[in-house]
């Protein structure tokens, strides 16, 4: 009987464990970081890369500047814009 219990509990453990990793947020989709970038005056895009955490944008905006940008990838908030 001692066994039984056991694997009830390390099953019914594996099986919140499964739940609480099912709750973590997806990285938001390259058009919304891309309409973040957009609307801070990128006009043309060269690069985009998801890179662990954060977007990577690059390009330039509508005078000709260049612009780096990274977003984050959890909340689309913009941790550092660089022209």
């Amino acid at each position: 009987m001692r066994k039984f219990t056991m694997a009830i509990v390390a099953g019914t453990a594996l099986g919140w464990a499964q739940s609480a990793m099912a709750y973590e947020a997806d990285p938001i989709s390259m058009q919304i970081a891309l309409r973040v970038a957009t609307d801070l005056g990128l006009s043309t895009v060269s690069y985009t890369e998801l890179i662990g955490d954060r977007w990577e944008i690059q390009g330039r905006d509508t005078s000709g500047r260049y612009m780096t940008l990274y977003i984050d990838a959890k909340t689309g908030e913009v941790r550092n814009l660089y022209r």
